[in-house]
């Protein structure tokens, strides 16, 4: 007779990852807001597809039911919520993205214990700049570099100083995510691909996709490009569209930066 041996158990290897979600912050009049949240869809389509989107309901407080309704006019917007933020609640209808507890401000500082990251939407505002877009803030800052949406990868160089170096174009549906300091592009950065900095942003090519910096709050921030073609240009949150600079700064030399409680565009000489 013979007995088979049995077979070692495998354990479980948990991993943690930290990554940059946006937060959506509704806040009354509702409908105000997803006026103002459709309007920055229309400026930048396909913006939060395959995005994680937090839903910060902290303002709103809502109840089960009209989370359930509001999960699912974002949904048909083509946001997905993955996790729902709201103080006093460990859980919600099993049918909802599960409750984020313990949630962390992310700034240029590192993490602010006790606060929450938080992003705005509105409609227009007063100033140079047509609106105010999300803001995106890792929930746990993780090491520096570059993450990507496809396989293929730039060419990065960490610098000691904290600035984040890229010696390749920037390719269509690539994203550059950096939350410790500048971006600097030798090359151009293709139409559909997007750069998200803490820092300033100079692009020393043409700049045809979207860039963000000052993500966590630094109103300091710039943007710099040799040609700007860009789709979006944002500084801490304020943002201008293609259309909104077309016939002004299109094709130039420009550089963006926050003047007052708007952004502007400014040609280079």
């Amino acid at each position: 007779m013979t007995f088979a041996a049995p077979l070692e158990a495998k354990s479980i290897r948990f991993r943690a990852r930290s990554f940059v979600a946006f937060t959506l912050t509704p806040e009354d009049p509702l409908a105000a807001w997803l006026e103002g949240l459709d309007h920055w869809i229309g400026n930048s389509p396909g913006y939060f597809s395959g995005r994680p989107v937090l839903l910060d309901l902290n303002t709103l407080k809502p109840d089960v039911a009209a989370i359930e309704s509001l999960v699912d006019v974002l949904g048909h917007r083509g946001i997905r919520i993955y996790a729902i933020e709201l103080d006093g609640h460990t859980a919600l209808a099993p049918n909802l993205p599960p409750v984020l507890v313990g949630a962390k401000e992310a700034t240029t500082d590192g993490l602010l214990p006790g606060r929450k990251a938080s992003a705005e939407v509105s409609g227009t505002s007063e100033g140079k700049a047509e609106g105010r877009a999300p803001e995106a803030g890792p929930d746990k800052v993780g090491k520096a570099g570059a993450s990507k949406v496809d396989e293929s990868e730039p060419q990065v160089a960490q610098e000691a100083s904290g600035t984040l170096m890229i010696k390749a174009p920037i390719r269509s549906g690539q994203a550059i995510v950096h939350p410790h300091g500048d971006v600097i592009v030798l090359g151009s950065v293709a139409s559909g691909s997007e750069i998200i900095a803490a820092g300033s942003i100079h692009v020393y090519g043409t700049l045809r996709g979207r860039a963000s910096a000052g993500a966590l709050g630094n109103t300091g921030a710039r943007i710099f490009c040799r040609k700007n073609e860009a789709e979006l240009l944002a500084v801490d949150g304020w943002y201008v569209t293609a259309e909104e600079m077309e016939g002004v700064s299109r094709g130039k030399p420009v550089q963006a930066f926050l003047d007052g409680e708007g952004l502007r565009v400014a040609t280079l000489s």
